[in-house]
């Protein structure tokens, strides 16, 4: 990762339009190669980002970012066309950190749970569906289950006890990344938890990702169901 906090202005492109005026600012570049741009409140939620895929450049300033007192301008485009342009004036940290790799977020025992009784039951998603393997590894963190539909095709699934836009990001994240893979392309993906909040399931609806609300009680009964056959 990088860090670098200093004087920029940000102007984002895309299907809307935003404008930060100049001022002190940490930007983070991950391994991945997303951007954010963070002020020095507001929690851990960026001002501005640009999420993986996405390619970085670095020009001279022209005459509008001059005037700023930029000493350099940064381009972060996106596949879909979306863009930033960071204008960076006065650096007062440039730090490149190698953070290694991460074990994940170790899930509380509702979701570890969830995910467990959805790699027994996959037809909890449909009839014809198959596990493909639980906690898939991706080099950017393992994916919950990979599961194949009716007609073969590979399908991600995030679970959680309460879908929030967060864990819509790390899906797309995932997603992005498995349908580079040929052996695994095409992939979609499932939002799976027990509570989802509209504002994710209106995210997830914006990338091509569906939604389940789990009833984790229902879920638990079927292994009960299972018990008392045997």
């Amino acid at each position: 990762m990088r860090l670098v906090i200093a004087q920029c202005q940000v102007d984002y492109a895309g299907r809307l339009s935003a404008h930060l005026p100049m001022a002190k600012r940490l930007i983070m570049i991950k391994s991945d190669g997303s951007v954010s741009v963070h002020a020095d409140d507001r929690a851990y939620k960026p001002l501005n980002w640009m999420s993986a895929p996405c390619t970085l450049t670095v020009e001279e300033p022209d005459e509008d970012a001059a005037e700023i007192g930029a000493n350099e301008v940064w381009f972060v485009r996106s596949k879909s066309g979306d863009s930033l342009r960071i204008c960076i004036g006065e650096v007062d940290l440039d730090k490149e950190v190698a953070f290694g790799v991460d074990p994940g977020l170790q899930k509380d025992g509702v979701e570890a749970h969830l995910q467990a009784l959805l790699a027994e039951h996959p037809s909890t998603f449909g009839e014809g569906w198959k596990l493909v393997k639980r906690e898939y590894y991706t080099a950017i963190g393992p994916v919950d289950l990979l599961l194949r539909d009716p007609e073969g095709l590979h399908v991600a699934v995030e679970v959680k006890r309460r879908g929030e836009i967060d864990g819509v990001e790390q899906l797309t994240r995932y997603l992005e990344l498995m349908n580079r893979d040929p052996q695994l392309a095409p992939v979609r993906g499932v939002f799976a938890a027990q509570q989802i909040k509209p504002q994710a399931a209106t995210l997830a609806a914006d990338r091509g990702i569906a939604c389940q609300v789990l009833d984790y009680d229902a879920l638990r009964g079927m292994d009960d169901a299972e018990d008392r056959l045997f």
